[in-house]
């Protein structure tokens, strides 16, 4: 089975700290570089370690915060994983992947303390209009180059448009080569795709004028996520001096879970 990434080792620093060293495959190659990786798989391999550090049966992930600090080389990388915040109900960890001695993401997570709050529950984001089974495939986003987006399928809502819309997106892949893949992580593993999937300029590089790639990507959940699909109700704003922001609510199969946030640096294209 295809897969993201090869694990090559992992060691145990002494200060409780864990250093994993990957390989990126062909399926993670980017949309803006041919030589870089595309943040949606880094997004979901961080997550994965993020999850996996020392994890609390009465925790889970609540939130991850990536920034990104520069292009994501097509290489071997390691990531470094901490606990900065320990706590009894709540944790803060961080994971830095890092390349020949360079940072190219920063990831931090927070984990809070789970109980039930059934009796209180309530949520304002509504379920989609349709679930990723009743509607018909949609090419558009194949307009991007890179590995990434040849991995994935995607069924969009017919009322789609450049800065608004609902799409649904899957793929079959394994995150890391002979590795078990849980549902969050798959799902993370996605969401940086919002920013390509209602863009104001129109459909692939090919034919855009102006670049408008994140910086960061922020991840809030109210619940777990479950199931191989993602559902991105995206919206994109530009503003006047070269700044702009994609908002969208997450969805599984189940419903509303999440919602993320990419800030955007717009800017011509270079030629």
């Amino acid at each position: 089975m295809a897969a993201y990434y090869q694990f090559i080792e992992r060691k145990q620093q002494t200060d409780g700290s864990t250093v994993a060293q990957y390989k990126p495959t062909k399926h993670v190659q980017g949309a803006w570089n041919e030589h870089e990786q595309h943040m949606a798989p880094a997004t979901g391999l961080l997550a994965s370690e993020l999850i996996g550090f020392d994890p609390q049966e009465n925790m889970r992930v609540a939130r991850i915060s990536l920034d990104i600090l520069g292009l994501i080389p097509l290489g071997e990388f390691t990531i470094t994983t901490r606990c900065i915040r320990p706590g009894r109900t709540i944790e803060l960890v961080e994971a830095v992947m890092s390349s020949h001695g360079r940072d190219s993401i920063i990831a931090r997570a927070w984990r809070l303390m789970t109980q039930d709050t059934s009796i209180i529950a309530g949520l304002e984001d509504v379920p989609a209009k349709h679930q990723p089974s009743e509607l018909q495939n949609w090419d558009g986003m194949k307009g991007w180059p890179g590995g990434f987006i040849d991995t994935v399928r995607l069924v969009s809502d017919a009322d789609r448009r450049a800065g608004r819309g609902m799409v649904w997106i899957t793929n079959d892949i394994e995150m890391v080569e002979g590795a078990p893949i849980s549902d969050m992580v798959r799902l993370l593993g996605m969401v940086d795709t919002a920013n390509g999937v209602v863009p104001r300029l129109g459909l692939g590089l090919s034919n855009l004028e102006w670049m408008f790639p994140n910086t960061d990507l922020q991840i809030h959940m109210h619940r777990e996520p479950k199931g191989a699909w993602l559902g991105i109700e995206a919206v994109q704003q530009y503003g006047a001096d070269g700044i702009g922001v994609t908002s969208a609510v997450l969805h599984d199969v189940h419903g509303p879970f999440g919602r993320s946030e990419q800030i955007l640096t717009i800017r011509p294209m270079p030629r």
